[in-house]
């Protein structure tokens, strides 16, 4: 049993963390949403950052602005009125399941756009974040942390559950499925489809110069810089369970699993996963090492 896990509550069967309210969570059905809305949805350690600092650069080269919101549940139900009055387009963050966003998502026909990264580099990357963040419970040990990842005893749940959950969906052709090893190997090309999902136009070469400003390289010195000027007491826009740039942009690798997987902890992810993840065509055309 991880220490502190009075920090992790439950919601309709999913783990969260305990800064996520079971108030927010019932109240965001009343949650008022704009077709020009843009729902950045991805399982947690997935590449969440990564996207907004793209989707940022492309509409700054093609619409002029957008408005990054914070996670939506993350907001305080009392609070949830203010989004009404902030400037369109809104892109809006998560990590809920499909059936947990509000109605008015679907019903409204928003844009949603799902992070896909390997489960294995998810697995790592949340070992490292539980580790060294003071709003989760504290797990030492690689090995114990895997088995709560491979249970779904971790925040959100299960990762096959969360992206079987978005998959499966009806989404009339709303949803845009982005592979974090893809963004890796061709991120000026995934520029490019993005920007065409979202109604916007960018040429070969504005693409590039996206690309460019948009690599984790690029944002990880950025935000870095960015720390060494800002108020002690400033938190980062997206992340609310923590403001230190360290836990948020670790490294950013693919095939990072590698140094963290024994041969018998890589069989058990297979005996615990492998058929579920072979049942899904997404999951299953995800790339474990570039």
């Amino acid at each position: 049993m991880p220490q502190n896990s009075e920090l992790i509550h439950s919601y309709k069967g999913v783990p969260f963390p305990t800064r996520v309210s079971i108030d927010q969570l019932s109240a965001l059905d009343d949650f008022e949403a704009r077709e020009d809305d843009v729902l950045l949805v991805s399982y947690p350690k997935s590449g969440t950052h990564w996207l907004v600092e793209i989707l940022k650069n492309l509409y700054c080269c093609t619409a002029g602005q957008m408005t990054l919101t914070p996670p939506l549940e993350f907001q305080d139900p009392s609070k949830l009125c203010e989004l009404r009055n902030l400037p369109g387009p809104r892109v809006i963050p998560t990590h809920l399941p499909q059936n947990m966003v509000p109605r008015q998502v679907h019903s409204k026909n928003c844009k949603v756009i799902y992070v896909i990264r390997n489960p294995k580099d998810t697995a790592v990357s949340m070992f490292h974040y539980y580790k060294q963040n003071p709003h989760l419970p504290t797990v030492q040990k690689w090995g114990t942390f895997l088995d709560l990842f491979l249970n779904g005893e971790v925040v959100y749940g299960s990762w096959i559950d969360h992206l079987l959950s978005w998959e499966r969906a009806e989404t009339n052709g709303n949803t845009l499925f982005v592979y974090y090893e893809s963004l890796k190997k061709d991120l000026p090309k995934y520029v490019q489809e993005i920007s065409s999902f979202l109604g916007l136009r960018v040429s070969e070469e504005e693409a590039r110069e996206i690309a460019k400003r948009s690599s984790f390289r690029e944002m990880k010195e950025r935000v870095e810089r960015e720390k060494e000027r800002e108020k002690p007491e400033a938190t980062h826009t997206v992340c609310a369970l923590t403001s230190d740039r360290k836990l948020i942009f670790r490294k950013g690798a693919v095939g990072d699993w590698k140094n963290h997987f024994t041969t018998e902890q890589n069989s058990k992810f297979e005996a615990l996963l492998g058929d579920r993840i072979n049942s899904s065509e997404l999951a299953s055309n995800v790339e474990y090492e570039c």
